[in-house]
């Protein structure tokens, strides 16, 4: 993807060249070309409606779906319009009926919305899958609005298949600060561990999510997609609801976070892409991170707070106190 305009020097926005691109197409298989076997690890240029049916059945541990929002909005070459939520929710209906079959009866499904698609997934959603919690994470960039309350917030729905499914709540802790700290009658740090870069305690993981930040201009995960996930938010997905060679598949791939983290923590992934753009640059995501494992916000095997110091710096401890 050449830009027409110059970046600025400091701008690390991930792009390809007419000859990256070159290289990539032939990365890619088409949806007609997909037969057993020959599709975990790659990145599949179609429609998921297309490729779901050449698809084996039960091959799928987690499923992170991100479907476009019911929302008037361009992806590409590709232009979606809002609709009425009858009307999405009918939709919705279709594709989890369509993917129920792909996956695992231990599998998990992990659904993103907004406010308004929300009302649709949880409708569609509980009459598929068990509906065990939904996250709400701050999405801390937007446009404020004169006549009603800025969108700050999005909705990720969990759900499984069956009682029996992945939950590891010890890989996914967050990290925080400790500002009044308590300690044992002798004095030891109760429940936190005192470190060169602060107090820290490492706390069970909520619904609630104030940690993630949207990829932009400087991050080297940025790209030029318009919804883009950050490579943080899909690692606490991936690190909660499968284990190391485990399958995660991602119908609606965009610039290919989902593949590129479960790729950097050793999962086996596949996704599908309908706009060859984006499909070519999660491509080039992927070819990068055979070098680069690193997830912005996860160090030493633990989630960070955003804006936290000690991540950058090295500050480590050990605890795992209760929240």
């Amino acid at each position: 993807m050449d830009m027409d305009l110059p970046r600025a020097g400091r701008n690390r926005t991930l792009t390809t060249t007419a000859a990256e691109n070159d290289i990539f197409r032939r990365r890619l298989i088409k949806a007609d070309e997909v037969e057993a076997g020959n599709f975990l690890g790659r990145t599949i240029l179609g429609d998921c409606f297309d490729v779901l049916p050449r698809l084996p059945g039960g091959v799928v541990d987690l499923l992170i779906l991100d479907p476009p929002y019911n929302l008037n909005k361009t992806f590409g070459s590709k232009a979606f319009s809002r609709v009425p939520v009858e009307d999405y929710t009918h939709w919705l209906r279709g594709l989890l009926a369509a993917l129920k079959p792909k996956l695992k009866r231990t599998a998990t499904i992990y659904i993103c919305g907004d406010w308004l698609s929300s009302t649709s997934i949880f409708t569609a959603a509980s009459e598929v899958f068990v509906v065990r919690n939904r996250i709400t994470w701050e999405r801390e960039k937007g446009r404020g609005a004169l006549s009603n309350w800025k969108n700050a917030s999005e909705d990720i729905w969990f759900c499984t298949v069956s009682d029996d499914f992945t939950y590891n709540v010890d890989a996914v802790k967050l990290r925080r600060k400790v500002l009044a700290p308590y300690r044992h009658a002798d004095g030891r740090p109760k429940d936190w561990a005192e470190t060169e870069g602060g107090n820290f305690r490492d706390t069970h993981p909520s619904n609630i999510w104030t940690d993630i930040t949207i990829p932009f201009w400087s991050m080297p995960e940025n790209t030029d997609h318009p919804t883009q996930k950050s490579e943080k938010l899909i690692a606490k997905l991936i690190l909660a609801s499968s284990g190391q060679g485990d399958v995660v598949f991602d119908p609606f791939l965009g610039s290919g976070t989902s593949s590129v983290v479960a790729k950097k923590l050793q999962r086996g992934f596949f996704g599908v892409e309908l706009d060859e753009t984006y499909a070519l640059l999660a491509e080039k995501r992927l070819a990068l991170a055979e070098t680069d494992r690193g997830i912005q916000g996860y160090k030493d095997e633990v989630f960070w707070e955003r804006n936290t110091l000690s991540q950058q710096t090295g500050g480590k401890q050990t605890s795992t106190g209760s929240p």
